[in-house]
């Protein structure tokens, strides 16, 4: 497993991305033996495309699988777990056979993948290549596992951030602040989180569903709504 000075370097990075503007993809280099890194989302509402690429051959595989629609990548959110091969050119044709048939030149052998969730609420993935096959320990995996967690939040701020969220015609602001303040409270004391986290999480809910954060967050008070539900995993 790596030092564990690097590793709290990692989480620093990453729980600071979103404010910074900085790579999503790099911390994981300083802290797993892999040789790229590639963060990316699938589908609605987040479109499927590469967040952040290490490298060419990274970015070149993450484009393949995401045209492709089946890879590393997909597989983990589909399933909610990690996924790896120690080497994609030794009989796993099987699993992906588009994919492996259009990435021979990539140069890229051992993969491993992570999904970026929160609860319910599908996000992407984190993709980690080598050169050379091999995969990760079970430390490492874990190490892996809890960037990824990290990432998913930065990923789902950056969504979020590029929205616009209005209260329906003839809500009083001063009432829809009040009842999202109230929710925001209510789900952090069910899920022991920080406000932060528990507004992203009301956030997201509403963006991943087509509502204001208002309306869900008006759900939660009246408690028609049971986010720490949603989060069960």
């Amino acid at each position: 497993m790596a030092g564990r000075q690097p590793f709290g370097v990692a989480i620093d990075q990453l729980s600071r991305a979103h404010e910074q503007s900085s790579s999503l993809c790099d911390p994981f280099l300083t802290v797993v033996p892999v040789d790229g890194a590639v963060v990316s989302t699938f589908g609605a509402p987040f479109g499927a495309e590469t967040v952040c690429a290490s490298d060419q051959k990274s970015a070149r595989f993450d484009e393949l699988q995401l045209d492709l629609g089946e890879g590393p990548g997909w597989d983990a959110l589909r399933t909610g777990l990690p996924v790896a091969v120690h080497d994609i050119r030794s009989g796993t044709e099987s699993l992906w056979p588009a994919l492996l048939s259009a990435v021979g030149g990539v140069g890229i052998r051992g993969v491993s993948a992570f999904p970026l969730m929160m609860g319910s609420l599908m996000i992407g993935a984190v993709g980690l290549y080598s050169w050379n096959p091999g995969t990760l320990t079970p430390p490492e995996r874990l190490d892996a596992s809890m960037l990824a967690s990290i990432v998913a939040k930065q990923v789902l701020r950056r969504a979020l951030n590029a929205q616009t969220f209005t209260s329906p015609e003839g809500d009083n602001e001063s009432y829809s602040r009040r009842v999202v303040h109230q929710a925001t409270g209510m789900v952090l004391a069910q899920l022991n989180l920080s406000a932060a986290d528990a507004l992203l999480i009301i956030h997201g809910h509403a963006f991943s569903n087509g509502r204001t954060v208002r309306d869900v967050a008006a759900d939660v008070v009246a408690r028609r709504l049971d986010l720490s539900s949603l989060l069960d995993s």
